[in-house]
């Protein structure tokens, strides 16, 4: 989807006009992959900013940037500052996205990236629906997820979305929105930028972190509204051919939220509409993020813009 652009960018300390925000054609992340990001969520509710785990997102980019050797040059309560200051900077009052980015600098040409610079960068602007909220149409992807014992899929490393956009490509260009990945052992793993539930006989499965998924922060957050709304939820190995026997599927991640799962190689999912219980998730879901939810208010921080 398009950027909608905002003024400003905050780059390594200071508040840049947006279209200044710029690198040199040798910073080393440009041809290495170098680099570690964050998307992180922020909803407007008439009068103020609710950024969902905001705090959650920072630990997981410090941890990201730890698996790939580099040292934030900032500690995360600065880091968490810095989002709240473009977000203000900037005047969003509408839902939006936020992205903060470490990446290798320029200064070194070659494989080993330890003494380029570290430098740090935070985008806010605003952000609708990422994939289509009545339900997305899938196909299991021919490339399997990165291997574990290959690349840190765990970790937010921008070189590691190559993998993805091979796979997003494929399903756009076969007439699907999104696609399914298979590990190397051939058992589901993920979406392209989401994490993957199915519904079987009432009970929610979802792979475990063993397959290479992400650690996402939605799938945290559903798994744990889940089951305090009673439902059983299981972490486990899923075989390809569940997919096509499940009730219900559904994506979860930042940009994605909660979007149903209609169909799997044109297979239905269920009757090929949104299921009751992603239904009953997706609306719990969003009193949640709106800090609706005292049980997660420490969730959510607020910001007066």
């Amino acid at each position: 989807m398009s950027i909608v652009e905002a003024k400003y960018i905050w780059m390594d300390g200071k508040l840049v006009e947006w279209s200044d925000a710029n690198v040199h054609v040798m910073t080393h992340a440009l041809h290495y992959g170098t680099a570690v990001f964050e998307g992180i969520r922020g909803y407007w509710d008439g009068s103020r900013l609710k950024v969902f785990r905001l705090k959650d997102h920072v630990r997981r980019l410090f941890y990201s940037a730890k698996v790939l050797y580099m040292q934030i040059p900032y500690s995360p309560e600065k880091v968490e500052e810095a989002i709240i200051e473009t977000v203000r900077a900037n005047q969003i009052r509408e839902n939006c996205y936020i992205r903060p980015l470490v990446y290798r600098g320029y200064g070194v040409i070659g494989l080993n990236p330890l003494k380029a610079p570290v430098r740090v960068a935070v985008a806010a602007f605003p952000f609708g629906k990422y994939l289509e909220e009545k339900g997305v149409r899938c196909c299991v992807s021919s490339w399997r997820r990165i291997a574990i014992d290959s690349q840190p899929p765990a970790a937010k490393v921008c070189g590691n979305y190559v993998n993805s956009c091979l796979a997003k490509v494929e399903a756009i260009l076969n007439g699907f929105d999104e696609a399914i990945f298979l590990d190397n052992h051939g058992y589901v793993c993920e979406g392209t930028g989401e994490n993957l539930f199915i519904v079987r006989d009432g009970v929610i499965a979802t792979p475990p972190t063993v397959t290479g998924i992400l650690e996402g922060i939605t799938r945290d957050t559903v798994i744990k509204i889940a089951k305090e709304m009673g439902f059983e939820v299981q972490e486990r190995l899923i075989a390809r051919s569940e997919l096509y026997m499940c009730e219900e599927a559904f994506f979860t991640g930042t940009a994605a939220e909660i979007t149903p799962i209609v169909s799997i190689d044109n297979r239905p999912v269920g009757d090929g509409s949104i299921g009751p219980i992603t239904r009953k998730l997706k609306t719990r879901y969003f009193e949640v993020v709106m800090g609706k939810v005292d049980k997660y208010k420490t969730w959510v921080t607020e910001i007066e813009v």
